[in-house]
């Protein structure tokens, strides 16, 4: 079905993720313990906040969030003004 060989991805195993070291979820930890509570599965939120800290810092994550789809809006913004000229329904200015 696949037409290649082996599974179509490989899933990680567990022990991989540890919530150790994440300043957000040790503060998390530290939280939860002064109310005297703990979270079994925080290493489940672990890949949420590892490429914050591996790859990219502050100011570069800050920037690719916030333009993230950018592209696809002005494309679809070009699409809608071109299609108004087309059509004329830009320089209609009749009874609102």
């Amino acid at each position: 079905m696949g037409g290649g060989s082996g599974p179509p991805h490989q899933v990680p195993d567990w022990r991989s993720y540890k919530a150790e070291g994440i300043p957000e979820l040790d503060m998390l930890q530290r939280r939860l313990a002064a109310q005297g509570l703990r979270d079994p599965w925080v290493r489940n939120e672990v890949w949420r906040f590892k490429g914050l800290h591996s790859k990219m810092g502050w100011p570069q994550m800050a920037v690719k969030f916030t333009f993230r789809g950018f592209g696809i809006a002005l494309a679809g913004m070009a699409v809608t003004v071109l299609y108004d000229k087309a059509t004329n329904k830009g320089d209609q200015h009749g009874h609102h």
